[in-house]
């Protein structure tokens, strides 16, 4: 199967240069690369990729020290609790996402990058893709190395668990998951906004404050809405025993796929109708 190709205008604004020569063409192969080098070249991407694995380890291993089993309504989840540090990164990383779209507006780097791609919806397809893939495989990593190290303080104690355990495998998965999608939405976010600050300001909104506000509307509904919410959705995905009251896994990652799906159809149609 031949590699998809996205021609650009050739020299003096016409395509025929694109035919003349293969550096003319615009690939996929080649959006993706060039987004994968812009990523890591931003110092903000290693201090927060950093800050995410140093607070996820960190208090995992606090906790797992720390603990002592005086409750009298159980101990928790032995995933949800171990991997505590990580709700840090579901806000670190969608941030992150943000600035690495609505931070090449602010630049005026995106004449640039749509200069190079004129289809421009490559450029936001690439880019999720590269984010996702890094925070799944970042946050899959921490949690592999952050569950067992907490575990090793917590032998003989009721929060003791091994990777083989029911849910347990399956939980620290979907984590990983669940925490790709929040950043694939801040990645969303930032390009249908256009504004760093405007686009921080809607997403902790719609994460944060409006999940608590929602619940002291006189409806009963208006609980099960926020159940649905992205940082509400996390917790049964986080949890290798989730609570009978909370969405189903399957039904909590579908609710994420949605909304990460609405942003970007969002992102895509602003991107498609309006002017760099």
């Amino acid at each position: 199967m031949s590699t998809p190709s996205l021609t650009a205008p050739g020299p003096g604004g016409t395509r025929a240069g694109a035919a003349g020569g293969a550096g003319y063409r615009v690939t996929y192969p080649r959006v993706l690369r060039s987004e994968w080098s812009k990523l890591w070249s931003l110092r903000s991407t290693w201090y927060a990729l950093t800050a995410v694995v140093v607070l996820a380890l960190g208090l995992g291993l606090a906790i797992g020290a720390a603990f002592t089993d005086g409750g009298d309504d159980g101990p928790g989840d032995p995933v949800d609790t171990t991997l505590l540090g990580l709700n840090f990164g579901l806000l670190i990383l969608p941030v992150l996402g943000i600035l690495t779209t609505a931070g090449e507006w602010s630049t005026g780097m995106v004449r640039a990058t749509m200069a190079a791609v004129p289809r421009r919806l490559p450029v936001l397809w690439t880019k999720a893709a590269v984010f996702g893939a890094v925070s799944f495989v970042l946050t899959l990593a921490t949690a592999l190395v952050t569950f067992p190290a907490a575990q090793a303080f917590l032998a003989d104690t009721p929060l003791a668990a091994r990777l083989g355990d029911p849910g347990v495998a399956r939980a620290l998965v979907t984590t990983a998951a669940g925490a790709a999608l929040i950043a694939v939405l801040g990645v969303a976010v930032g390009a249908l906004l256009r504004s760093v600050p405007a686009s921080i300001g809607v997403f902790v909104a719609v994460l944060m404050v409006v999940p608590g506000v929602v619940p002291l509307l006189p409806y009963g509904w208006a609980e099960d809405i926020v159940a649905y919410t992205p940082l509400a959705a996390m917790e049964p995905l986080m949890a290798a025993h989730p609570e009978p009251d909370l969405p189903t896994v399957g039904a909590a990652l579908v609710s994420m796929v949605l909304w990460t799906a609405a942003g970007l159809a969002a992102a895509a149609l602003r991107l498609r109708r309006s002017d760099v």
